[in-house]
């Protein structure tokens, strides 16, 4: 079955054992599925937002990171116009007729977004046919690190492979998952997510040109300067949280509109502060500061990852945290103020960071519900584990890296 080299693997895992009976196991059970003698072998990396919370969407920057957390899978052209896709835990398997598109676009779920990919791949130009593929993942999903855009960059991946001879860019990829969420999950969400699982390791995004936005892969590891990434899945996840979690954007473009521009990349802090009395959403003002701040923030922080200021840049996180929790408020929702999963794990971080006398947590992603970062010394990492592991559970915590690479084709047909 072709399967990935010890090298590829090692590559992108760090070792070819485990991942390598990972890879044998997917192609067993796409075997077992779809009989193909044959298949290609793609992977695609969750991720991880170091700053820039909430700035992507209008025209913001972001320094975001892919994981070492991914979904995997393996795929053949049917010589059909029907898409089958196999996701490992989902009892019904995802088809999608390309002839018929229409027909799966209102469809919630998996299946409304693959179609949405479909049609998103044909309005960008580029061919694509039927296939089936079998799919696994380590991603966790509703948490804040883009299961979403994991699967999608995958999928992507797939289709450029078997159908568009590596034609696709990265933004591309990021543009037909965005567009996707945009038309089938009436999700206001912006490139980062997709970006970030597609181009590979820590990158500076500017999201001011919003069809061809710009990035810049930037020297980073924690591990280099003592440090680790935790991430703590708090309980709930937000797949019921689509309204607030767009609640931001729309705000921010409504505090964009008095301005007089569409999007708050387009103005200035000092034209925001000109007409704050105008501003009659108290909330939507606090939301357009924490723009400004934060996309300074980003600037600051790429320019100490590059001059490896890891003091200062750790100090600019937890600036971070604060605003969203503060200005942004994205640590609760509102609605059902009595559940603040988010807020009880970064106050019980905060207190076991006070103790050391290092380290930050940060709200993750969208917020809302869903997962907590902290960054913490190395040798700190296994008492933190074990001490919010009594709160959460040892299942949702998560010790990881940042992976180098990004959405990638580890062997053909």
């Amino acid at each position: 079955m072709n399967l990935p080299t010890k090298e590829q693997l090692v590559q992108i895992y760090g070792e070819s054992k485990e991942s390598g009976k990972r890879f044998a196991q997917l192609a067993e059970h796409f075997w077992q599925h779809y009989h193909h003698d044959s298949a290609a072998y793609f992977s695609a990396p969750g991720r991880t937002e170091i700053i820039g919370n909430h700035t992507d969407h209008n025209g913001g920057k972001v320094i975001a990171a892919s994981i070492d957390m991914d979904t995997i899978g393996a795929a053949y052209p049917n010589g059909t116009r029907v898409v089958h896709i196999t996701s490992e835990g989902y009892a019904k398997e995802i088809v999608v007729d390309l002839a018929d598109l229409s027909a799966f676009l209102e469809h919630s779920g998996t299946e409304g977004l693959v179609a949405g990919m479909m049609e998103g791949v044909q309005k960008a130009g580029f061919s694509v046919s039927g296939f089936d593929a079998y799919v696994s993942t380590k991603v966790i999903p509703a948490a804040g690190v883009s299961s979403s855009a994991s699967f999608e960059m995958l999928i992507c991946s797939i289709v450029n492979a078997l159908f568009c001879g590596g034609s696709m860019t990265v933004t591309d990829y990021a543009r037909i998952g965005q567009y996707a969420e945009n038309t089938c999950w009436k999700k206001d969400s912006g490139m980062m997510d997709q970006m970030a699982c597609a181009v590979g390791g820590a990158v500076l995004f500017d999201f001011s040109d919003r069809g061809c936005p710009k990035y810049k892969k930037m020297d980073v590891s924690f591990e280099d300067f003592g440090y680790r990434l935790v991430i703590v899945n708090t309980g709930k996840g937000h797949a019921d949280l689509s309204d607030a979690y767009s609640g931001i954007p729309a705000e921010m473009k409504e505090a964009a509109k008095v301005l007089g521009v569409s999007l708050l990349h387009e103005t200035t802090m000092d034209a925001l502060l000109a007409k704050c009395g105008e501003i009659e959403n108290d909330r939507a003002l606090l939301r357009a500061l924490h723009f400004f701040e934060e996309n300074s923030r980003v600037e600051q922080a790429a320019a100490c990852i590059e001059q490896q200021q890891w003091e200062t840049l750790l100090a600019l996180m937890r600036e971070s945290g604060h605003s969203s929790w503060e200005l942004l408020q994205n640590c609760y929702d509102i609605r059902n103020c009595k559940e603040q999963k988010v807020a009880r794990a970064l106050a019980l971080t905060d207190l076991f960071l006070k103790k050391t006398g290092h380290g930050i947590c940060r709200v993750h992603g969208g917020g809302f519900a869903g997962v907590i970062l902290c960054v913490l010394p190395e040798e700190e990492t296994e008492c933190y584990v074990r001490f919010i592991s009594e709160y959460v559970g040892r299942e949702n915590v998560y010790p990881m890296k940042v992976r180098k690479i990004g959405a990638v084709q580890l062997s053909g047909c």
